[in-house]
This record gives C-alpha cells, sequence and structure tokens, in this order.
C-alpha cells in the first residue's frame, strides 16, 4: 500500500513539473510575431496568460508599437483597433493605468462601429483601469454599460463597495450573489470564494475567522493541485499558482494582524516567491503589500538587514497607502538604527503626503459612495416609472375593454335579455377582483409600516441600552473601589451584549430572527474591547454559520456568551499563552432542537468551583439564563481547560 502512495505522489509531483516546465520553455513572443494578421495576434495576446515569461513587457510594446505603425500608414482600421487594444493591456500589465486608460477610453468614442468581442474587451479594460485610479463611480458607470448591452452575465459590484471601505455589504452581496453559482466538485472556484470572504472580513477586522476561511480556501487548492487525473492548461496552473500565492499572502497578513511576525513570515515569503515567478512582467500590488508585510516582520523582529533588503526590493508603489507604509518603515528602521535625520526625511513625507491626499482621497471616496448610491436610486427610480408606465397602459387597456363591453351590452340588451344576469355577474366579479387587490395594497402598506416602527423600536432600545452602558462608564470612572469597577464593567458588557442583539434585529430585513455567527463575531469584539484585551495570542473559532435564532433565545444564549468570553479573557489564559484556544459551536438539530458547545484549554476551573456557585453572580446568572431556555447548563473538566454546553428547543 505505501509504494502504490509513493508511486502516486511521484506521478503528481512529475506531471506539476512537466506542465510547468512547459510553461516556462513556451516561446509566446515569437509565436505572436508568426501569426499572420492583427486579428490573429489580439487572440492569441488576451488567450495567453504567463505571455512575459521570456521576453519582457516593454519588448512585447516596441513589436506592438511597429505593427500599429504599419496599420496607421496603410489605413487598416482594424489593425489599428486590435493592435491598440494590446497597447493598453500591457500598460495595465506595466502598471501605467493613465495611459492604459487614455488609450480605452480613445477606442470607446467609437464603440458602436466594433463586434462583441471588441466591445467586451475595451470595457473590462476600462473597468479594471477605473478600478486601479480608484475611480469608482466612473467603475460603476461602466458596470451599468455592461449589464445594459448584455455583454457579460452576472454584473456584481460588491468590488466596488468593498473597494470604498463598505466591506459588510460587501460580503454579504457577494455570498448571496456566488455562493450558490459554485459546483460541488469545482475546488478551484471554492478555493477562490472562500480568499475572497476571507479578505473582507481580514479588512473588516474578523482576523480570527478570516484566519479560519483562508486556511480553507489553502486546502481546497490544494485538492485542486493534487487531482492528478486531471491535465492543466498553461493558463490554469498560471491562474492558479498566482490564487496559491495570493491566499499565503493573506494568511501571512493575519498573522502579521495577531503579532505573530515568526508565524507570518513563511508565509509571507513563499507568498512573494510564487508571485514573483508566476507574473513576469506584469504589475502586482500584492507583490508590493506582501513585501512591505515582510519588511514589517523583519523590522519588529529587528532583523533590520533583512528588513532593508526587503524594502529597497520595493520600486515606486502606486496606491497612496503602500507609499506611506514604506515611508513608515524606512522612517522606523532609520530611528532604530540611530539615523535619527534620515528617520524625520521620510516622517515629513509621509505627512506632506497626508496633508494632500488622505483628506482629499477621503472626500473624493465619499462623493464616489455618495454618487453610487445616487445611481442606485436613480436606476430604481427609472424602473419604478417604468413598471408605472406598464401599469398606466394596462389600465387604459382596461378602460377600453369595459367601454367595448359596455357597448356591447347595450347593443344587445334588448335582444338578449337572458344574457343579461351573466353579464353583470361578471362586472361584479371584476368588482370584487380590485377591491380584494386594493385591500392587499392597504395590508402590505400596514406590514412595511409595522416593518419600520419595529425597526425604530429596536433602535432606541439598543440606544437607551447604550445609555446605560455609557452612564456605567461614568460611574466607574468616579469610583475607587476595584470590587466595584470590576462589577460595574460585567454589568456594563452584559448591556452592550443585550444592545447588540437590538442593533442586529433593526440591520436585519427579517425581524424575527438574528444570524448568529454575525452576532458572536460581534460579541467578541465588544468583550474584547471592555476588558483592554486584543486576544492576539488566542485563536478563536466560531462554528455558527446558517444558525438563526429569535430574540426571545438570543438574549439569554448572548448574555450566557458574554459570561463565558469574559471570563476565559480574565482567567482563563493568565499568561497570555501563545497557544490559546476558544472554541464556539452553534447548531440547529433539525430544525427545531439546539445544542451549544464553548470549550478554551486554559487552565480550567478551580477546585472549590461547585462551592462557589451559589455565591458566584456570574455562575448564577448562567443557570437563570439557562433556566430561560428551559435547560440546564453542563460543565465538564478536561485536561485541557474546561468544556461547558447544554442543549435547547
Amino acid at each position: 500500500m505505501g509504494a502504490i502512495r509513493t508511486a502516486f505522489f511521484f506521478m503528481f509531483v512529475c506531471t506539476i513539473s512537466a506542465q510547468e516546465s512547459v510553461s516556462q520553455d513556451k516561446d509566446y513572443f515569437t509565436e505572436f510575431q508568426e501569426r499572420p494578421g492583427a486579428m490573429e495576434r489580439s487572440v492569441f495576446f488576451f488567450k495567453v496568460q504567463n505571455r512575459y515569461n521570456k521576453n519582457s513587457a516593454y519588448d512585447w510594446l516596441d513589436s506592438v508599437n511597429v505593427y500599429l505603425n504599419t496599420a496607421e500608414k496603410t489605413n487598416d482600421s482594424i489593425g489599428v483597433v486590435n493592435y491598440q487594444l494590446i497597447q493598453s493591456q500591457i500598460y495595465h500589465d506595466l502598471g501605467d493605468y493613465e495611459r492604459s486608460l487614455a488609450i480605452s477610453k480613445g477606442l470607446y468614442n467609437d464603440f458602436k462601429l466594433y463586434n462583441l468581442e471588441t466591445k467586451t474587451r475595451i470595457l473590462e479594460l476600462m473597468d479594471t483601469n477605473y478600478s486601479k485610479l480608484e475611480l469608482f463611480d466612473r467603475q460603476f458607470e461602466i458596470r451599468r454599460k455592461k449589464r445594459e448591452l448584455g455583454l457579460t452575465e452576472n454584473i456584481t459590484f460588491y468590488d466596488i463597495y468593498a473597494n470604498l471601505g463598505q466591506y459588510v455589504k460587501a460580503r454579504n452581496d457577494y455570498i448571496i450573489q456566488e455562493k450558490n453559482t459554485i459546483d460541488e466538485g469545482d475546488f478551484f472556484a471554492k478555493a477562490i470564494y472562500n480568499n475572497n470572504v476571507g479578505n473582507y472580513l481580514r479588512l473588516d477586522k474578523s482576523v480570527p475567522t478570516a484566519l479560519t476561511v483562508f486556511k480553507k480556501a489553502n486546502a481546497f487548492l490544494d485538492v485542486y493541485f493534487n487531482d492528478i487525473l486531471s491535465v492543466r492548461t498553461d493558463e490554469e496552473l498560471v491562474s492558479a499558482n498566482l490564487l496559491k500565492g495570493k491566499i499565503l499572502g493573506n494568511i501571512g497578513k493575519c498573522h502579521v494582524l495577531q503579532k505573530e511576525y515568526e508565524i507570518a513570515i513563511p508565509f509571507l515569503e513563499e507568498s512573494v516567491a510564487i508571485i514573483d515567478e508566476y507574473s513576469k512582467g506584469k504589475f502586482s500590488s500584492d507583490f508590493i503589500e506582501n513585501s512591505l508585510e515582510l519588511a514589517d516582520c523583519y523590522l519588529q523582529l529587528k532583523d533590520y538587514e533583512k528588513a532593508t533588503d526587503y524594502l529597497t526590493e520595493i520600486d515606486n508603489p502606486i496606491k497612496t497607502a503602500n507609499i506611506l507604509k514604506k515611508n513608515r518603515l524606512y522612517a522606523a528602521l532609520y530611528d532604530r538604527t540611530g539615523d535619527y535625520k534620515t528617520s524625520t526625511t521620510y516622517l515629513k513625507r509621509n505627512i506632506r503626503i497626508r496633508d494632500s491626499i488622505d483628506d482629499k482621497d477621503a472626500k473624493i471616496k465619499k462623493q464616489q459612495l455618495t454618487a453610487i448610491i445616487s445611481q442606485e436610486a436613480e436606476n430604481s427610480k427609472n424602473l419604478i416609472d417604468e413598471q408605472k408606465l406598464e401599469l398606466e397602459k394596462s389600465r387604459i387597456d382596461i378602460i377600453e375593454k369595459d367601454k367595448n363591453i359596455s357597448l356591447v351590452f347595450i347593443s344587445l340588451v334588448f335582444t338578449l335579455l337572458g344574457f343579461a344576469g351573466l353579464v353583470y355577474a361578471y362586472l361584479k366579479s371584476i368588482k370584487n377582483q380590485r377591491l380584494i387587490a386594493e385591500q392587499k395594497h392597504i395590508i402590505e402598506n400596514s406590514l412595511i409600516e409595522k416593518d419600520s416602527l419595529l425597526k425604530e423600536i429596536h433602535h432606541r432600545v439598543k440606544n437607551n441600552l447604550q445609555m446605560v452602558s455609557s452612564l456605567l462608564s461614568l460611574q466607574t470612572k468616579n469610583t475607587r473601589s476595584k470590587a466595584a469597577i470590576a462589577a460595574l464593567e460585567e454589568g456594563k458588557s452584559r448591556v452592550k451584549a443585550m444592545a447588540l442583539i437590538h442593533q442586529k434585529l433593526y440591520q436585519n430585513d427579517d425581524l424575527s430572527v438574528i444570524e448568529m455567527q454575525g452576532y458572536i463575531e460581534s460579541l467578541i469584539n465588544s468583550v474584547q474591547s471592555v476588558y483592554k484585551k486584543g486576544g492576539h495570542n488566542i485563536n478563536i473559532t466560531i462554528d455558527a454559520e446558517g444558525v438563526e435564532l429569535d430574540i426571545d433565545r438570543a438574549i439569554p444564549f448572548g448574555l450566557i456568551l458574554n459570561e463565558l468570553v469574559s471570563n476565559s479573557f480574565k482567567y482563563a489564559f493568565p499568561n497570555d499563552e501563545e497557544n490559546g484556544k476558544i472554541y464556539i459551536h452553534l447548531r440547529k438539530i433539525g430544525g427545531k432542537e439546539g445544542f451549544f458547545e464553548y470549550t478554551d484549554n486554559g487552565v480550567g476551573l478551580p477546585e472549590d468551583t461547585e462551592e462557589r456557585a451559589n455565591s458566584s453572580m456570574g455562575i448564577r446568572l448562567m443557570n437563570r439564563l439557562a433556566n430561560q431556555l428551559q435547560t440546564n447548563l453542563n460543565t465538564d473538566r478536561t485536561s485541557d481547560g474546561v468544556r461547558f454546553w447544554f442543549n435547547f428547543k
């Protein structure tokens, strides 16, 4: 059996090595030049992913410029368009997005003259260039143009919202639009999906959950690579390896956010190596960002030589955030090595950049977000206007039909008296249907008004609870007793847990239930802020996706979880161990019964826990809350920490 596994592993390694070797050895530049015409060269160019494997993008640009000049001299209009498309893509690959956009916008002026494929490429180039230049309102307009022309399917906008800092909306829209479109056996698509979800979580500071999702994405991609029965094309291999580099980089970034620099370095170094290998000739913001993270890690670990090496490898970062970070790292490096003059120079650069760009960028993004929301509102208004026109047309048609029916009725009334009863019944039926429709409309409006009032009530309850929390904070500042301060802090944490329930309710479209995965994440962040303990060395795993509870069960559940997490942060890890773990599991069984489990690998419960139960307010509170859920809170002492669990209806 072991020999068979070894043989399969050897075959897999040989297959992957052979495929990558073929991809690296191909001379795409010569193949491009040997194509017979502009159309054939354009199709070949856009088909090949790893086109710069032997010749740089500048070599390709020089060759295309020669072809373009020849096409212009011979009035070859088709050739001019195709070579300008290639030219625009090469400038984009080099990171010169403004020049790339200028060429594609010039082509857009004659948009109606092109075939479907050319139109699609022009819009794709403008879309990606507007994104890189952070002109998101223009990018939104291009996406609308795509959807209007039907050039591409499933036009989405979640990435635009993410670039504007709306990470929660972006993640929710992405999950709704993409999750159900992925085939069960498409592991590459699953890797992309989990990497994007993890990115939105990381940007929204939900780092532990993001790290779990990134690891899942990496596992799916490993399954994709290990499928030795499928032969991958050169383009598929390049895309998969670039995705691997991005996922590893994202895992490394999560560890950096948790200040786990030594753990982050291997992931970031492997990521940089992969992206550098498979994005030859193309500008990569992931390469720059991950290199900056590596420089930061080595700087934190006081390995100034390696930090300097990575900083010097980064040439001309385009994004403002990357420029600021590079200057900040240089300033910190020179400060720690005693060159305070140079350190001050880099700090002054950042001050100038922030003064001239940051405020302006913030205002521009706010304006862009406002413009996008206005465009969406305008789209909705136009859609409503169109529906109104259709309804008005239908109403006129009905009126005309009613007139015709009346004329026929009058003309036949004296000759077809026996038919009069049937006509009367028919007209009365139409009237009843209209009355039913009007009553239905009134009921629907009433339900909408009721939902609005309920949301307002939950909003006000949340605000009142926040006021209570603020009062407790003020009382804490005016109290000298440590015991009183601790009690007030615990009370404030419990109030926040209840306020969060009402916040989630008025933010939801469905006011009857609360989505527990997001609530638990928010609750943990709230507890961390109360106890001033970031929990960077504690790995928190939350497994409650898809579980929804009504408010009667969510409030006692949230208060129980608040007590458990608070106790873990206060007592379970007194030495802030690096291997600290908290696991939260919540499931509905058969849609009726529920199961909750909470474990940590801390120091466990003291020996006199049972004697303290009657005097500890926290334990008494959890038992009473469990009674509200019609269950009992069970406690298991384990060899490594403690476990709490209960079933509930």
